[in-house]
């Protein structure tokens, strides 16, 4: 099975929560697919949600022609966590001018210097079309992290070979799902985690849109290097990383 890998990263990125409060716009801990389908029809230059019209349209292009890409994502830090600080800038131009002094203080919880390892599974058209496009390095519209603020940078991609692991694994590098996994115990395996720092990410990640509401549905995504008795999907193994696609 052919498989693009590919590094993803940038200084900060802004994957903007939907459920908000009154002073600060928060981010998600980890790109999740809709913004990582959006990268890829920016490169492809599938139209996104500016030409979006839902009188006309289930979804936006890039969604509707990407939706069906399996993919895997290894967070690139070293505590499972990417580290956030909050941005506060000011936005004095569009709606920004209704404000008092024509000004909008603006406060973002922005992710610092993040970086992904990104799987893809080469196994149709559109994704051999995005295998060309990110190898030869060339995209239609520019890609960013969420917000354009954000430039995305796209290095180290390469074509790998990857083999299903049966069952012959202890950890799993990459993101996978809570709901599927059954955890092992550390005492079992205490060679292996002799003096290792323990992690555990666990949040809800959006993995599509709603057709009736346009809204994202959920489910939880766990980064860790517990020991994994059993995960319910098939795991491969991609040079020396473990990994699951969604």
């Amino acid at each position: 099975m052919d498989i693009l890998r590919f590094t993803l990263g940038g200084k900060t990125a802004f994957f903007k929560k939907p459920d908000v409060n009154s002073y600060y716009y928060f981010t998600y801990g980890n790109i999740h697919k809709i913004a990582l389908l959006g990268i890829f029809g920016a490169i492809l230059g599938y139209r996104g949600y500016t030409d979006y019209n839902s009188k006309q349209d289930i979804f936006p292009e890039f969604y509707d022609k990407l939706k069906d890409i399996q993919y895997s994502i290894i967070p690139k830090n070293n505590d499972g966590f990417i580290k956030k600080k909050i941005q506060i800038f000011n936005n004095s131009v569009g709606y920004a001018s209704q404000h008092q002094g024509g000004n909008l203080i603006v406060k973002e919880q922005w992710l610092e210097n993040p970086r992904w390892e990104v799987f893809v599974k080469l196994d149709s058209e559109v994704t051999n079309n995005l295998a060309e496009a990110i190898l030869n390095k060339k995209c239609v519209y520019v890609p960013y992290l969420g917000k354009n603020d954000h430039p995305a940078d796209i290095a180290d991609a390469v074509i790998l070979t990857g083999s299903d692991l049966g069952n012959q694994y202890i950890t799993i590098d990459s993101l996978f799902l809570k709901e599927l996994v059954e955890y092992g115990d550390t005492d079992d395996y205490e060679s292996d985690y002799e003096g290792v720092k323990l992690f555990k990410y666990e949040e809800s990640l959006p993995i599509g849109l709603n057709e009736d509401t346009y809204m994202y549905y959920y489910a939880t995504f766990v980064h860790t290097n517990l020991p994994i008795e059993n995960y319910c999907g098939d795991v491969y193994k991609v040079q020396d990383k473990n990994i699951v696609f969604f």
